[in-house]
């Protein structure tokens, strides 16, 4: 697990703890060395813009962003090649799941507006591996959504810059975020990191954010 300096309770998963939405013994080892609960938050993720707020473990139905206010409950999104965003905050735990589609809907704006509209302050935020400019080959669709982050890849082709994309979103809203931490890893590139892009893995890797008990 990747664990961001200055966290409370925050860790990005790698495929070397093996898919931790559906391994109960490796999510039981995890979460021992975390020192949490191994039972989990999960959300059916849709690519879209909803937000659900977790009062229990569980399936708690279709949505990309998951927040808590519930100490020793962890709260979990799955990736491979997407996104991963953890906020945090007093009495706050937060996961958000970003592909294109998502950052087309404003998933993470819709996140950080949920929380507030609880009375909750985001103060710092987490943007864990995903596939960079570098990998992340796009159509011209795609391409016209997000100009100011159209790149291009090691081969010579169209890419937008995913991660980029979130880090501005999440910079353009405003708040009181203090802290904003970025992985440097490219899923693609990286092969501890799973990547849908590279092989067609159906495998995830977990990210889980929670609130210390």
């Amino acid at each position: 697990m990747i664990r961001p300096d200055g966290f409370d309770g925050a860790a990005f998963g790698t495929a070397l703890e093996g898919d931790l939405r559906i391994d109960d013994r490796a999510r039981s080892l995890v979460a021992s060395a975390l020192g949490i609960g191994e039972r989990w938050a999960f959300v059916t993720q849709v690519h879209g813009d909803r937000v659900i707020r977790a009062t229990e473990a569980g399936r708690l139905g279709d949505a990309d962003a998951i927040f808590t206010t519930v100490r020793g409950l962890p709260v979990a999104v799955a990736t491979a090649d997407c996104v991963p965003v953890v906020f945090e905050g007093a009495g706050l735990a937060a996961v958000v799941h970003v592909g294109w589609r998502g950052a087309a809907a404003g998933v993470v704006g819709a996140a950080l507006r949920t929380i507030a509209r609880h009375g909750l302050a985001v103060s710092r935020a987490a943007v864990g591996p995903a596939i960079g400019p570098c990998c992340y080959e796009v159509g011209p669709e795609v391409a016209e959504r997000f100009p100011e982050f159209v790149s291009e890849t090691g081969w010579g082709t169209t890419s937008v810059d995913l991660p980029g994309l979130v880090v501005s979103q999440i910079a353009a809203s405003g708040g009181s975020i203090g802290t904003l931490w970025r992985s440097p890893l490219c899923t693609y590139t990286t092969p501890e990191l799973h990547s849908y892009r590279r092989n067609r893995t159906e495998q995830r890797q977990v990210t889980v954010a929670w609130l210390p008990v």
